[in-house]
């Protein structure tokens, strides 16, 4: 009985010997290894220099629900803005989105089917279309992303390139455009 309780003990030090040993200092002159993000080259003038006329703007719900509150057309009103051809895009998870609103929104609903509008076919599942539209401009860097919501700015403002349209004083403005492209900056 003592022999078993004597080998139940070694193999308890064995176990707490192994621990020591993969609690060891880390050398603070080693070189500390991180992963970045690969950019392409397009965006080394803090800018994207690939996008350029005609235009492709992809559409939120809320952008469409604003505009009809402000009156803009919103293919008159992006050209305007951009001095330039656009093409509004809407993904399939934007329309889940307004046809799930229901009849108060039907007039953004009718908008969204203009056929001035290119529809994006979605693969991924489920209907967040804030995901949806981040996912997008992440892949393809040839999107202006136009949105009123402050939390979608806030995450399309960390992926790097992607310009993004707003409305303020009953018109549209561009942020992260470059200079020679895009609306004059009031």
């Amino acid at each position: 009985m003592k022999r078993m309780i004597n080998l139940k003990d070694n193999r308890l030090k064995e176990k707490d010997r192994a621990k020591a040993k993969d609690k060891k200092k880390k050398d603070p002159s080693d070189l500390k290894e991180r992963e970045v993000q690969k950019y392409p080259s397009c965006l080394f003038f803090q800018y994207n220099t690939q996008l350029g006329p005609p235009y492709h703007v992809l559409v939120d719900t809320n952008f469409i629900n604003f505009s009809i509150k402000a009156k803009l057309d919103i293919v008159q009103s992006m050209m305007d803005c951009l001095y330039a051809k656009c093409i509004p895009y809407i993904t399939d998870c934007v329309m889940a989105e307004i046809e799930k609103l229901g009849m108060k929104y039907r007039v953004a609903l009718r908008i969204a089917k203009d056929p001035r509008f290119e529809r994006l076919p979605c693969t991924h599942k489920g209907t967040y279309a804030d995901d949806c539209l981040v996912q997008r401009v992440t892949q393809h860097k040839c999107y202006i992303l136009a949105t009123v919501d402050r939390d979608l700015k806030r995450r399309v403002r960390k992926i790097p390139g992607v310009p993004i349209m707003y409305i303020s004083n009953h018109r549209y403005n561009i942020e992260r455009m470059p200079d020679d492209y895009g609306a004059p900056r009031f």
